[in-house]
């Protein structure tokens, strides 16, 4: 076998890992309107999804796309030369994709796959032109630098007019339809709206998505010739279907203006953009096949058949079908890519992914200046109406709402099928993924989505987006480029190991995702998003009652976690300490979620007790004040060791062994006493001062060992700091239980009667240690 043969079937394997992670980051392009708006079950949506990919790929012409466009001249490559730039734009590619995956941002698959074959092409050029001692002006002759130009104005005018045209059409078919808006007494203005939308989205179909497929081009003809007619007689035949559904059926055509237009994009993307996925291998294929047929040595056979446009076998393309589909049902990378445009552009307060900067701060202000300038000039009377329009209705925070209503969804689906196929009949460059993700941004603007609450920080993540586009450019460009002229200059085993390298890379890789998506899976607290619904009768009764199963809970982590931060601390063990951390830092994240959960929790409540209220919000702040003080300590610990600082001294072992063991012991009263409503043990615990005596002899202690320099000063920040925190965590409890207390003294028994599923397993209790082996806890 011959070491290019060997290329050819990486470059195949490479093939299929470019079109699981390309479909992971473009599925973000025909999800988002249908999976937001939760009109339909995700089954449902994904086999719609699913049934657009397989058709859209099967029935596509496979052509090199990338290659006709001219982003390089393959006359002037031999086979040597662009086996080396087709191995550099997929290890790139590759690399490049699953970044943005990983950090769950949109980017352009198309744009990517330009700048690799662009990069590559150069390096490989560059190299060819130094050896040949030619001058470096000579570059210009293996590249085609005006297709880059194009694409990139492409991008930004795809932006700018997707952004704003969405934002217009959005706006009016609020003022239309308000938020409040009933199918029944609007029949004649939903079925025009649904007319336009079927007609737009079908044309859509033939245009964008058929372009590809072999029978296109005996209907190409037609299609131009008939544009205005074929759209008219179209917009009036579903018009008159809708309003037949509507009227007579009761049908709500909006769930098939969004099926539809979910189909179509998925349809569109398989057609056209699987080439960015397996155009290249399959180039490299053909051009092993034409190389091994010409008898000519590998650095010699020039790559004019490149010129040409090369069909792809029909089991290729139906393999990379089925490898769509299934990527698209069981990546939850693709799945995180989606949330990330969901969220920006949800409606209401979201748990916001994106940090405010300060170009978001300076937009929103200029916003609100140029918004009061705006309403200066606009009559009172039509401020309120417009006002009306936007009024949304007040409905009950539930778990799983839509992020956006079906208006919003169907507007999305229509300006992108829309804008895309002008783009298309114009011959314009322009990426779909810019199209559907812009869109959607204009349009929750429009929608009042970004309010003064959450627009810094929507903003701050639509340019975070923005900016990783270009940047998918320059770093696509330059990476294939580095991969090029490596590959090119040290010979193709170095690319054999980079094939292996970003292997392991992407397992590496998939892993830490898998445990992050497992770590985002795993809750410390039921309070189920702060969206459970409560009786009229007993609401925040019953809530404070169900609340102590989550106290035990936290008492019983805290304890658990404190226990082996001391025991680590003490035996210097570095790795139960990290361990340790990294479940206090899961526990510190849950707990910051909990003032945002306290929101809609308060606000869903119906009952009017706000004594109640208030000592459920009083809860949560003492919760939340314990991770913190543990969260301190752990860190301050595994720091200290991690550094390699000196260990504790004997008597301060023994010190923190006395108050591990005083700590351990009220926890664990504490929570039997929770665990059996034990009011009178309650009222004895939060009453204890055992510990405040022994505190006050160890600090004097230690104070007596800095005055005799017995103690560094990094020792000493360190065992005084656990000392106060461990203070902190006494008195956080003791108001804690004092709060339980006060807010379940009178409630009804059979409201905090013992929970017999809550006893805390004995294995999992931290024991005293006093008398026995200093050894650390291996639990949790």
């Amino acid at each position: 076998m011959n070491i290019f043969l060997i290329l050819v079937i990486i470059l195949l394997l490479l093939a299929v890992i470019d079109l699981i992670v390309g479909v992971s980051n473009d599925a973000v392009n025909f999800l988002n309107s249908a999976i937001g708006s939760k009109v339909f079950t995700f089954k449902t949506i994904m086999i719609t999804a699913s049934l657009g990919i397989f058709i859209g790929a099967v029935f596509s012409s496979g052509m090199m796309e990338v290659a006709r466009k001219g982003i390089f001249n393959p006359g002037m490559f031999t086979f040597y030369d662009i086996m080396a730039v087709f191995l550099a734009v997929m290890l790139a590619d590759i690399f490049l994709l699953d970044i943005f995956n990983s950090l769950g941002m949109p980017t352009s698959t198309t744009v990517s796959i330009v700048f690799d074959l662009l990069g590559a092409a150069v390096g490989v050029g560059l190299v060819k032109t130094l050896q040949q001692g030619a001058d470096l002006g000579d570059i210009a002759l293996y590249i085609n630098s005006s297709s880059a130009l194009k694409i990139i104005s492409g991008i930004l005018l795809s932006v700018v007019i997707a952004f704003t045209v969405g934002a217009i059409v959005q706006y009016i078919s609020r003022l239309i339809f308000t938020f409040q808006f009933d199918i029944k007494k609007r029949i004649l203005a939903t079925s025009i709206f649904s007319g336009l939308a079927i007609a737009s989205i079908t044309y859509f179909i033939i245009l964008k998505g058929l372009k590809g497929t072999d029978f296109y081009g005996d209907i190409k003809s037609y299609i131009h010739d008939y544009t205005l007619y074929i759209i008219s007689l179209s917009l009036i035949f579903w018009t008159l279907i809708s309003y037949i559904l509507v009227k007579f059926f009761n049908i709500n055509v909006l769930k098939i203006i969004i099926l539809l237009g979910t189909f179509s994009l998925a349809l569109a993307f398989a057609g056209n953009d699987l080439v960015n996925f397996i155009g290249v291998p399959i180039a490299g294929y053909n051009s092993y096949e034409a190389w091994a047929s010409s008898g000519q040595p590998a650095t010699q056979f020039m790559m004019t058949v490149l010129g040409d446009k090369v069909p792809t076998p029909i089991i290729f393309l139906i393999g990379a079908a089925t490898i769509m589909v299934l990527t698209l049902w069981f990546s939850t990378k693709a799945q995180k890519v989606a949330k990330t445009a969901i969220d920006l552009s949800a409606q209401g307060d979201k748990d916001e992914k994106f940090q405010a900067n300060p170009v978001s701060r300076a937009v929103v202000k200029a916003s609100i200046g140029l918004n009061k300038a705006f309403t200066a000039v606009i009559p009172a009377s039509t401020q309120i109406w417009i006002d009306s329009r936007f009024r949304t209705p007040a409905i009950k925070v539930k778990k799983d709402m839509p992020e956006f209503d079906m208006i919003r969804a169907s507007v999305n689906l229509l300006v992108a099928a829309i804008l895309i196929s002008i783009a298309t009949s114009m011959h314009l460059p322009l990426s779909t993924t810019y199209v559907t993700f812009m869109v959607a941004m204009g349009a929750s603007l429009a929608d009042r989505a970004w309010g003064r609450e959450s627009a810094v920080y929507r903003i701050a993540g639509v340019l975070n987006v923005i900016g990783g586009w270009f940047l998918t450019a320059l770093s696509a460009f330059f990476i294939a480029f580095t991969f090029a002229v490596l590959i090119y200059k040290f010979g193709f085993y170095l690319a054999i190991i980079f094939f292996i390298a970003e292997l392991f890379m992407l397992y590496r890789s998939q892993r830490k995702h898998d445990q992050e998506v497992a770590a985002e899976k795993e809750e410390f607290f039921d309070f189920d998003n702060g969206t459970q619904e409560l009786d009229e009768q007993k609401s925040t009764e019953l809530l404070i009652a169900e609340s102590l199963k989550n106290i035990n809970k936290v008492i019983g982590y805290i304890n658990k976690l404190y226990a082996n931060t001391i025991d680590g601390l003490k035996a210097y063990d570095l790795d139960l300490l990290k361990k340790n951390d990294k479940n206090v830092k899961k526990l510190y994240k849950q707990g910051n979620k909990l003032r945002d959960k306290l929101y809609y929790i308060i606000k869903n409540n119906k009952d009017k007790d706000i004594i109640i209220s208030n000592n459920y919000i009083k809860l949560l702040d003492k919760i939340q004040d314990l991770i913190q003080s543990m969260h301190f300590i752990s860190k301050m610990s595994k720091e200290y060791v991690d550094n390699t600082h000196s260990e504790l001294t004997n008597d301060q072992k023994q010190d923190l062994e006395k108050i591990r063991n005083v700590m351990v012991n009220l926890m664990n009263d504490m929570q039997k006493a929770l665990v059996n409503r034990d009011f009178n043990q309650l009222r004895k615990l939060y009453k204890t001062t055992e510990l405040d005596a022994d505190l006050e002899d160890i600090i004097n202690r230690q104070v007596l060992r800095i005055q005799k320099d017995e103690s560094s000063l990094k020792n000493s920040n360190l065992y005084i700091s656990i000392l106060l925190e461990t203070k902190d965590i006494e008195e956080s409890l003791s108001k804690l239980l004092r709060i339980i207390f006060d807010a379940t003294k009178d409630m009804p028994q059979d409201l905090v009667k013992p929970a017999q599923d809550q006893t805390p397993d004995k294995s999992d209790i931290p024991q005293n240690t006093e008398n026995k082996d200093d050894k650390p806890s291996e639990n949790y």
